[in-house]
């Protein structure tokens, strides 16, 4: 696939999540020009973050920023190193091929999702179109799940929030918030975020 086809094919068939300062994401899975593959990728244009990181530095280098004025670190040589060494990233023209990724939850499936279940860890139970409930959460990122054998994120019908799987096997409600992890909790029974690779890409 060149480009141009790449990116008719997200435009097409990947309902994209929208960020303040990186516009619109894209995820999907990748094949490269090796045979390697990637479940897990975001595609974006790359202006929005080149945006960022100008003003950024120039924040650091005119001493304005909130962190070089509270910690006296060297915050410009920081901002360099984050948005030049940082994330993992791929090159597009390693990409030969895309699809849709079995591990991107939908977008009206993501906005299902209510808030954190306690600082920084959001607990949550998913409803598949079997009937089958399974247990999932998260610290951070939301963009790409693990899911459980036989299933892709399509076959979601329903998010159960703030919800734990047991080591009964029973889904059931967490407090909200917790100061401490259920007895019960079964930690192995829980789906996880999944990382993922980014790509810059002009013209998306």
């Amino acid at each position: 696939m060149k480009n141009t086809e790449i990116i008719q094919f997200l435009k097409d068939n990947i309902e994209p999540l929208e960020r303040e300062f990186e516009g619109k994401l894209y995820r999907c899975s990748a094949h490269l020009k090796d045979g390697t593959y990637l479940p897990c990728v975001v595609f974006q244009n790359p202006e929005p973050t080149v945006n960022r990181a100008i003003k950024r530095l120039k924040e650091e280098r005119t001493g304005k920023s909130i962190f070089a004025k509270s910690s006296g670190v060297d915050g410009y040589r920081d901002m360099v190193k984050l948005y030049t060494t940082g994330g993992n990233k791929v090159n597009e023209y390693d990409i030969v091929r895309v699809e849709i990724s079995p591990f991107a939850f939908p977008k009206n499936i993501l906005s299902a999702i209510r808030g954190e279940t306690t600082m920084s860890w959001t607990g949550f139970g998913v409803k598949m179109k079997d009937g089958k409930e399974f247990g999932f959460g998260t610290s951070f990122l939301f963009e790409f799940f693990q899911m459980p054998d036989g299933y892709v994120a399509n076959d979601i019908d329903e998010i159960l929030n703030h919800r734990y799987m047991s080591i009964s096997g029973e889904l059931k409600e967490h407090k909200v918030p917790f100061m401490e992890w259920p007895n019960d909790y079964d930690e192995k029974a829980i789906y996880r975020e999944r990382q993922y690779f980014k790509c810059y890409l002009e013209g998306i």
